[in-house]
């Protein structure tokens, strides 16, 4: 059976560490790569808008010498049709070394792995994982901080329905020393499974505060997200809640001199243009990140050594 990566918590500490060992290496002698996945293929299969996650597999899969396939929107799929994804899973496994799958519904890429020939990675299912972001996010603190251990982090915004926020607190909650404050609406808490899960257990103290200037002068990390209109079935709830944070220089003053900003974009308005020349602005850092990170696991994945 092929190894999928659908959860963070499909690999272990030792191999996210050795994942971002490799991208690191990849960033300093990337001409060492460019031919490892020569004659190898990436799929694609993206049944939910994307801009940075596909593009960022595409551009990894062709940095390492492979090719791409593969389509950008279930309307452009035989599952328009009528087609189950496990079906088109099954099909695109036929053509493609390795897959990756992004879907509205939670479960989906977990699902569709069962009818696969070949690695699937999640590259996001609905409100419930996004690993390569995480992959990414963890690499970008790294970068940033030195080191994946004894900090704080805020995590901002909408925090029920963001993947990426589950995916990260499902990470860093495995690291030494981390203090987490959750900063969000009552209506955008993070979902009870998740602290129960990943905190809870762990006996991880957390804060819950909607007050994000209260907190920032603790936070060496702040992770800004956007409210997603996507996951709303109430415009009007969408509306009430869409504005919640918005970060901007003068929100800044009182945080720390070192402190890093992530976001995993898009962005609406959550952070203010101007805080793009701030030289905490980690987030276009971030997104460089993901191509290599992506890299990194493509290789473990085919099993391919360079």
């Amino acid at each position: 059976m092929p190894r999928n990566i659908i959860d963070v918590t499909d690999l272990t500490i030792e191999e996210i560490n050795q994942l971002i060992a490799t991208a690191e290496d990849i960033l300093a002698h990337p001409a060492k790569y460019q031919d490892a996945c020569a004659h190898k293929q990436l799929a694609t299969l993206f049944f939910e808008p994307s801009t940075r996650t596909r593009l960022s597999f595409e551009s990894a899969m062709l940095a390492l010498g492979g090719s791409v396939l593969g389509f950008s929107e279930a309307a452009s799929s035989s599952t328009a049709k009528g087609e189950t994804v496990g079906d088109t899973v099954h099909t695109v496994s036929c053509y493609a070394d390795i897959i990756a799958m992004r879907h509205p519904k939670e479960g989906a890429p977990f699902a569709a792995a069962q009818f696969s020939e070949v690695p699937i990675i999640n590259a996001g299912d609905g409100g419930h994982n996004h690993p390569t972001q995480t992959l990414t996010d963890l690499l970008t603190i790294r970068r940033e901080k030195g080191r994946l251990d004894n900090f704080t982090i805020g995590f901002c915004g909408d925090l029920k329905f963001g993947r990426t926020v589950h995916s990260l607190v499902n990470a860093l909650s495995r690291y030494e020393n981390i203090r987490f404050v959750l900063i969000s609406p009552m209506e955008l808490k993070l979902p009870r499974y998740v602290k129960e899960e990943a905190l809870k257990k762990r006996g991880i103290p957390y804060e819950q505060t909607e007050n994000l200037e209260t907190v920032m002068p603790r936070l060496d990390i702040l992770y800004m997200t956007r409210v997603q209109k996507e996951r709303f079935f109430n415009e009007e709830d969408y509306l009430r809640l869409k504005d919640s944070y918005i970060l901007t220089p003068e929100k800044l003053e009182p945080a720390k001199p070192d402190l890093s900003i992530l976001h995993p974009l898009p962005r609406v308005n959550e952070i203010a243009v101007a805080v793009d020349k701030d030289p905490r602005a980690a987030y276009w850092k971030q997104v460089k990140n993901g191509k290599f990170i992506r890299m990194a696991l493509i290789l473990k994945l085919l099993d391919i050594h360079v």
